[in-house]
């Protein structure tokens, strides 16, 4: 097993991955920007450097520092956690060149599902479903009309560097497509130094769900279930649940066994996550994206099979077997995740500030994972997430009570909390019903 282990990460998941690696006996390092010096996950670590200042690209992507990070301390292996470096395929390759062990999917896979036209193309070969839209990018406007009036409005216009919910934009006609386009075009140059534009049918009334996939070192790869997505604001999650309560045993069957060819189709080792539409009237789901690294919602999925996925990861990447039989793999119960964000819950914008109090709840099924204690300020620099609350139970109505209790029994003082608004939704008749997709946040709004 790996003995020295750098998380280049900060706040919930670098404790979680700590935590981990405590657990099994691994030295764990952590590096933090200025800002982040006095929270939880740097003082959890046997030790820890400082990468930069609070700016990302002076610290958390800063590859030269988290290198020399790495050398100082004599890491052994880096963890990237998510978003950050976690899909960047250069760092990958340099972290091995250098000699360091990757724990992620090799740099080929991120390579190649990092690029959604060329991921698309990769996943349509292999006998995956894709939605309709373009193999290649839509090289300018009059493509991207010709486009979507052979795929038939409405469309989605999507940057094909994106990722997160971010770079995407929805057109009902060809006069809204020419001011989406424009725009994803411009926010995808400045975010992600790529310009690139695919068109894709859009589905009015979808849900999001999503497969966890393991590329064990023997090279054979595994689905450990599904998760459901669509709670979302502005594309990006808010609740996350496994299994998903509009998923058959059939449908399960064919949605798991297309994620396992979609992991096969680029050799993929390590964690990752099969993204996919899924149109209930139909029945049909569709590849939206894959994502090489780890997902902020993975804990639904190890309450649910009973696995410590970062301890697989870990493993994967000394080249070990799996902690679990790979033929015998049965979800038991049922596990929900709620994103605990410092915004506001009406409007969903961020407000950082002072925690002045911190009270997590406990109890029988609730686990808390979060970056924050008493004290602790939330900087503007950095995403929202505070914490995530994630609660199981023998069936989806007793996650839904435990639930209930652990966000009444959650106290956030100071910046602003999304915490009222999942005590709406835990009531709300729609999501109790289990038959709800992606527009549920703005029909509450």
């Amino acid at each position: 097993m790996i003995e020295s282990l750098l998380v280049a990460n900060r706040g919930e998941i670098a404790r979680r991955i700590i935590r981990t690696a405590n657990r099994l006996g691994i030295r764990a390092i952590a590096v933090h920007s200025e800002a982040d010096a006095g929270l939880p996950f740097v003082t959890e670590a046997d030790e820890a450097v400082c990468v930069g200042p609070a700016n990302p690209a002076q610290s958390y992507r800063n590859v030269e520092a988290i290198l020399a990070a790495a050398k100082s301390t004599g890491a052994q292996a880096i963890h990237p956690g998510y978003g950050f470096l976690s899909e960047n395929a250069d760092f990958a390759r340099t972290v091995e060149s250098s000699g360091l062990i990757w724990v992620g999917p090799g740099a080929g896979a991120i390579s190649a599902m990092g690029d959604k036209i060329n991921a698309r193309n990769l996943m349509a070969a292999a006998g995956v479903p894709v939605a309709p839209g373009t193999t290649e990018p839509a090289a300018d406007l009059d493509a991207a009309v010709a486009a979507a009036a052979e795929i038939g409005y409405p469309v989605m216009v999507k940057a094909a560097a994106g990722g997160g919910g971010m770079g995407m934009g929805v057109a009902a006609d060809e006069a809204a497509l020419r001011t989406e386009y424009d725009k994803v075009r411009a926010f995808a140059e400045r975010m992600f130094g790529d310009g690139s534009v695919l068109i894709e049918r859009y589905f009015p009334r979808v849900r999001h769900v999503e497969v966890q996939i393991l590329g064990l070192a023997d090279g054979r790869v595994v689905a450990l279930g599904e998760r459901e997505c669509s709670v979302q604001r502005r594309n990006q999650k808010l609740v996350e649940e496994s299994p998903s309560p509009a998923v058959s045993p059939e449908l399960r069957a064919r949605l798991l066994a297309a994620a396992v060819r979609a992991g096969e189709a680029v050799g993929y080792r390590n964690a990752g996550t099969v993204e996919c539409l899924f149109d209930p009237a139909t029945q049909e789901f569709f590849f939206l994206e894959m994502n090489t690294r780890l997902q902020v919602e993975h804990p639904v999925t190890e309450l649910v099979y009973g696995v410590d996925l970062v301890e697989e990861q870990l493993r994967v990447a000394a080249g070990l077997a799996p902690t679990f039989d790979p033929d015998a793999l049965a979800p038991r119960g049922h596990a929900i995740e709620l994103r605990i964000n410092a915004e506001d819950p009406k409007r969903f914008l961020p407000g950082p500030g002072v925690i002045t109090t911190w009270r997590e709840p406990a109890g029988e099924g609730v686990r808390v994972d979060s970056g924050y204690v008493d004290g602790n300020t939330v900087t503007p620099f950095y995403d929202s997430l505070l914490a995530k609350l994630i609660v199981d139970g023998r069936d989806r109505a007793e996650a839904i009570e435990r639930a209930r209790a652990a966000v009444a029994a959650f106290e956030v003082v100071g910046p602003k909390c999304n915490l009222p608004f999942f005590a709406e939704l835990l009531e709300n008749d729609e999501f109790l019903s289990g038959d709800y997709d992606t527009g549920i946040v703005s029909r509450m709004r």
